[in-house]
């Protein structure tokens, strides 16, 4: 909440007045001060703005928990988002990329990055051509908490959780004049605990007589703890009335240990087993992610027009080591011991310039270009214990490279009683591959064109209709180009294809928002979004038979699919101390799985829900219950059936500067994902509950000077 600052004074009087009156000098009236508040949610011509910062989740969670609240997002137990369904999906942070957030170290990120930290959330379905064409689903952009206060302010919390769980985080900021430092320090304590169920029906390769199948049953149990410290800083000097710099830094860590055991039984269907076993496992995780950019912003010769250069550079790496030993009960066998060690290196570079021109009768107009380096590494060497020997099915190292030059023209003007806002992006990307492990290379190179167009208009003082369409690319996912199957799980192996192409996708959508004011009741907000995705050679997973109990998992291009849905949202004041929103997805989803050994065109319907009441029966005390559902979705060779989850949060403000705090997330235990596949060849249902339910009580210290504001501002926070 941020202040008007309204200076009144009696500078003149109305000759009406009494002339004695007029003689005295006048008396001057203290500052008015009138406060405003953020709605909860905005629609701006190309994005939909969620304010988090007063979700209770979003003091004790991380960024997966908050996104899991925001309506078209689904976040699912590992952390990984999508956006109507749509699992390709661009990650920024102020508006800028970042190596944590790319490929299979995005959800763990997610699930790293602290909550309290986050001020609203940008969901872009149809980006601007200012925006990376990547990500079929579109982008997620994160905005973190910025302090204007003027002088020295910041905060501490604490909070303790079930299972040892806890978090600690400071931070401060200090404004004066041309001076804005900020930053934080973080210590975050977690636990995750998981069971796996797999029951299996496919053919024996090794049996010779046509028909015959085996029957298996895979139960795994897995507990992991993570102690996760992380640092931020922030620089901003305004060199001159003209020029700025700024810099900033983060880094945040992993540390923890993870141990699982397996069970594995299997034999004919309907028999006794006639293969028992179990495998134990002793892990330890490490990973970290820095990230540093610079920039700087010179206003140039006419009124708003501005030039700014943006340097970002990022790294996110992982090292894990597990230590496994193998008990074969049925047919007997000695006990084997085996080691696998995984580290993956993704660095991110990125050069940017962005160049602002308003013109004329309200227009204005964008140009800009970008180059993005990547230069990631993934190594894994699994060895044989006793006598301890290289074992050549589970080690290899692979490298990619990939640059993107990209070139962007944006408008945006009036059009009439329209707001229009046109792009057009270029890029030019060149991948290269190489496969240390036997010496293969491979590399492409593709140009292509990513127009955007957004319209909008009112409608009335209270109503707004949106048009957008755009074109989108999804490139494939580094580690999914490699070729060598992963063997964590030696009854699930998993494996890239070096043929994947980039997926393409064009996005249209027509959206209505408005705001009531019935007389007696309290203002809604209501909103309705129609969408329609194409796409091409999206990439999908595909399960086939490897051995008796085995099955391979890797990837495919899809040929086609399309999906439609209807959004729906809600929001507003039920009662004086009672508050709601509501949003949900109906959706229709086609995918074409002929070439992929399927039953040709699948199409299924169904409906994403998210709900919550915020309740304030005292000025000084908050109430909040939100409710998430995710419905069925197909895949090729099957289905991923609901998940449900209940969140709880209670605040009690003990004085102005201190906050009691306690949360529950997924108090019905509903993270269950269950994915079914059915095909002529194999049956396989696969059942991961996630054991989800976290409760976390502390207390919340904030201080700060108050705002200093010049004798005539009128100041609002967007």
């Amino acid at each position: 909440m941020k202040p008007y600052v309204i200076p009144l004074a009696l500078a003149a009087m109305s000759p009406a007045l009494d002339a004695q009156a007029q003689s005295q000098p006048p008396t001057p009236i203290q500052d008015l001060v009138v406060t405003a508040q953020r709605p909860a949610a905005q629609t701006l011509i190309d994005r939909k703005v969620y304010t988090v910062s007063r979700d209770l989740q979003a003091v004790t969670g991380t960024a997966a928990d908050v996104l899991n609240t925001v309506p078209s997002v689904s976040v699912d137990a590992d952390g990984n988002p999508s956006l109507r369904g749509d699992g390709s999906v661009t990650i920024l942070v102020n508006g800028k990329p970042s190596a944590q957030f790319s490929g299979a170290a995005r959800g763990l990120s997610l699930q790293q990055f602290p909550a309290g930290d986050i001020d609203r959330i940008e969901v872009l379905t149809n980006p601007p051509a200012q925006y990376k064409a990547e990500g079929s689903g579109g982008v997620i952009n994160i905005i973190t908490k910025k302090t204007r206060k003027a002088g020295a302010s910041g905060g501490g919390q604490f909070s303790l959780g079930d299972k040892r769980r806890f978090v600690l985080a400071l931070n401060g900021a200090y404004n004066a004049g041309k001076l804005q430092l900020s930053g934080g320090l973080g210590l975050r304590q977690d636990a995750r605990d998981r069971q796996s169920l797999t029951d299996r029906l496919e053919p024996d390769p090794g049996q010779t007589l046509a028909g015959q199948t085996t029957a298996s049953h895979q139960s795994l149990t897995e507990h992991q703890r993570r102690l996760l410290p992380s640092a931020r800083a922030s620089l901003d000097y305004d060199l001159t009335s003209r020029q700025s710099w700024g810099a900033s830094f983060s880094h945040r860590e992993l540390q923890g240990i993870r141990y699982f055991d397996q069970y594995d039984t299997s034999g004919p269907p309907g028999a006794a087993p006639t293969n028992l076993s179990d495998r134990h496992s002793d892990g330890r995780d490490w990973s970290s992610d820095t990230s540093l950019s610079a920039h700087t912003t010179q206003k140039l010769w006419r009124p708003g027009e501005t030039l700014t250069v943006s340097l970002q550079r990022s790294a996110t790496r992982e090292r894990e080591r597990y230590v496994y030993s193998n008990t074969q009960a049925l047919p007997a066998a000695d006990p084997t011991y085996d080691d696998l060690r995984l580290s993956l290196d993704l660095i991110k570079t990125e050069i940017s310039a962005d160049y602002d021109l308003p013109l004329p009768q309200d227009r204005d107009l964008k140009l800009g270009y970008d180059l993005e380096d990547d230069r990631n590494a993934f190594d894994n060497v699994g060895d044989k214990l006793n006598p301890t020997t290289i074992d050549p099915a589970v080690t290899n190292h692979f490298r990619y490279r990939q640059q993107v030059h990209a070139g962007y023209a944006q408008i945006q003007s009036p059009l009439g009683p329209w707001r229009l806002q046109a792009g057009l992006r270029l890029e030019a990307t060149k991948v290269s591959s190489l496969q240390i492990t036997g010496n293969v290379s491979d590399g492409r190179a593709y140009f292509a064109a990513y127009p955007s167009l957004s319209l909008d208009r009112p409608l009335g003082a209270d109503s707004k209709l949106s048009l957008n369409l755009s074109r989108r690319v999804t490139r494939p996912d580094p580690e999914a180009l490699n070729p060598f199957a992963d063997h964590q799980d030696t009854h699930n192996l998993r494996a890239g294809n070096p043929d994947l192409k980039p997926q393409d996708t064009w996005l249209y959508q027509a959206a209505y928002t408005t705001t009531l004011h019935t007389q007696g009741l309290a203002t809604q907000t209501l909103g309705a979004t129609v969408y329609y995705r194409f796409d091409r050679d999206s990439v999908t997973d595909v399960t086939t038979p490897v051995s008796a109990d085995v099955v391979l998992v890797t990837k495919r291009n899809l040929p086609k699919s399309r999906a439609a849905g209807l959004e729906f949202s809600a929001n507003g004041r039920l009662a004086k101390s009672l508050t709601y929103a509501l949003s949900g997805n109906l959706f229709y989803s086609q995918i074409d799985a002929g070439a992929l050994g399927g039953v040709g065109l699948k199409s299924t319907t169904g409906v994403n829900l998210k709900a919550s009441l915020d309740y304030r029966p005292t000025a000084a005390d908050t109430a909040q219950i939100s409710f998430v559902r995710t419905d069925r979705r197909l895949t090729p060779q099957g289905s991923i059936s609901p998940i449900n989850q209940v969140n709880l949060g209670y605040r009690h403000q003990i004085r102005p500067d201190l906050a009691l705090l306690a949360t529950v997330t997924d108090v019905l235990d509903g993270q269950r994902f269950h994915r079914l596949v059915a095909t002529s060849k194999l049956q396989d249902s696969y059942l991961r509950h996630q054991y989800g339910r976290v409760a976390y009580v502390g207390l919340v210290y904030t201080f700060g000077a108050p705002k200093k504001a010049k004798p005539t501002s009128f100041e609002y926070e967007p």
